[in-house]
């Protein structure tokens, strides 16, 4: 099936958005990008504001990204709008910048291989500027809702201005051929649903935090913390912690997608999962009377019964649901995962349902993806689904048939299953990429077109420097430590 979309709106403006929106510009198409935050740069904007904090007991993943402000204030509203997203100040990549460059922008000459966010940002910020995309995007826009009526996309958005000194919203309304979605996965933080974690968040509102929260280390001298998860946010935080604080515990349920402890710093320590936040003496202090040197002043109880005390600070490294609050009619948290129909796209907020390959909605595919799958070299990858979105949607590229498309994918459910290793392209990146660009470059060489090139051979160089690297690393592994909860 073939399209000729005219005009496309874009939702995101980190990398995702951005190479979406110049690939579609180049093939011709009328593009606006909408992003609520005041700059491009998505998860590499570093805001130093702390986002409200989730919801902490039996909140449906519908409204798991709703937070209420304890006071309405220019300040709240503007975190309500617009909430800040996770980076921390010592964030950098963990995949090499010669894996991350795209073919729109070269990194600067002497770029190193590994740096932090706000070179990251600097050159996603340059993408856009360089593309023309910085001008096609409305800042401070929240989108509220996308509906489909008839051919045509309705895009409601909310812009949040100053107004003869005092905050206004206006509310816009907008009607677009095709819609892609490049929001990311990190907004809507996944809170465990652990005894007495919600209590303990009630009585102690600033020990307890999400790591989307969390910014910087140097409070943490001479404390405790405990690490709620073992995989990359949990192990950086532990690294970023380690010059200051006391001991680091670091809490594992043996995850697939879990980091080896070998990776923690020498005062970080790899514990069991936690069965219960246990209960406050009956006389302990609020949190406001504790003084900050003073331990939250009761126990964790792990799987094993035994107990860990004298904890400071908890952060839970638990990762983000996916949600895509502003398509609730393709949302159906009520359903178990394993039971989506042809229709849902978020169930359990684990996996996004009914995509072709990951970008284009089955049922309607003038909906579309870009930047959903992991464990990839998010930069290229990103793009290289942006070149197929753009000449699929411009009309110089078809999809398959909805039978064919749903064939596959339903093969594709069958050999992965269901939940968050639905969209992990570990090891399959580079054939991902290929696929994408045999099924396009089919329809552009019988039309007489240049062809799309995928990765390089630089970049294939670099990759296999970084797999030599990582294995090396995992056949040397340095001894896990031993931790006996009576040590602290």
């Amino acid at each position: 099936m073939f399209f000729r979309c005219k005009s496309v709106a874009v939702i995101g403006a980190g990398i995702s958005g951005v190479v979406a929106a110049a690939h579609l510009q180049k093939e011709g198409v009328e593009v606006t990008v909408f992003e609520r935050s005041s700059a491009a740069g998505g998860i590499w904007l570093y805001d130093e504001r702390i986002p409200l904090e989730p919801p902490y007991s039996g909140t449906k993943v519908s409204r798991a990204d709703s937070v209420h402000a304890t006071e309405e204030t220019e300040d709240t509203e503007r975190l309500l709008h617009a909430p800040p997203g996770p980076c921390y100040v010592g964030l950098k990549n963990n995949v090499s910048t010669r894996l991350l460059e795209t073919t729109l922008n070269p990194f600067p000459p002497g770029t190193e291989d590994y740096v932090t966010h706000r070179v990251l940002c600097d050159y996603i910020q340059a993408t856009a500027a360089s593309t023309g995309v910085h001008g096609l995007t409305r800042y401070d826009t929240d989108v509220r809702r996308v509906t489909k009526k008839g051919k045509s996309w309705t895009v409601e958005t909310a812009t949040l201005q100053t107004e003869e000194g005092a905050l206004k919203r206006r509310v816009s309304v907008h009607d677009f051929d095709a819609v892609v979605i490049a929001s990311g996965h990190y907004h809507t933080p996944r809170v465990p649903d652990t005894p007495g974690l919600a209590e303990w968040k009630r009585r102690f509102p600033g020990r307890v935090q999400h790591s989307k929260s969390y910014r910087r280390p140097e409070n943490a001298q001479d404390k405790n913390y405990l690490l709620v998860g073992a995989s990359v946010s949990a192990t950086d935080i532990a690294r970023e912690l380690s010059p200051y604080a006391n001991k680091i515990l670091q809490s594992q349920r043996n995850g697939k997608f879990d980091l080896p402890p070998s990776m923690l710093p020498n005062n970080a320590f790899r514990i069991e999962e936690v069965a219960s936040y246990d209960e406050p003496r009956a006389n302990a202090y609020a949190s406001a009377s504790l003084n900050p040197d003073e331990a939250i002043p009761t126990t964790v109880t792990l799987k094993s019964g035994a107990k860990i005390r004298d904890i400071h600070h908890v952060i839970l490294c638990t990762g983000y649901y996916l949600t895509l609050p502003f398509l609730p009619q393709l949302t159906s948290d009520e359903t178990p995962v394993e039971h989506a129909d042809d229709a849902v796209l978020v169930t359990d907020g684990t996996q996004f349902h009914n995509l072709h390959k990951d970008i284009f909605y089955i049922n309607d595919p003038t909906l579309a993806f870009v930047g959903v799958p992991f464990f990839t070299a998010t930069f290229t990858l990103f793009e290289f689904q942006a070149m197929v979105v753009a000449k699929v949607l411009s009309g110089q590229a078809k999809l398959p048939s909805y039978d064919a498309m749903r064939s596959e994918y339903n093969a594709r459910v069958e050999s992965k299953g269901y939940g968050k290793s639905f969209h992990s392209l570990r090891d399959q990146e580079a054939s991902y990429v290929d696929e994408l660009m045999d099924w396009v470059n089919a329809d552009l060489q019988e039309a007489g077109k240049d062809k799309l090139h995928g990765h390089t051979e630089k970049w294939h160089r670099a990759r296999a420097e970084q797999l030599e690297r990582m294995k090396a690393f995992f056949a040397n592994p340095i001894p896990e430590k031993r931790f006996e909860a009576t040590c602290i």
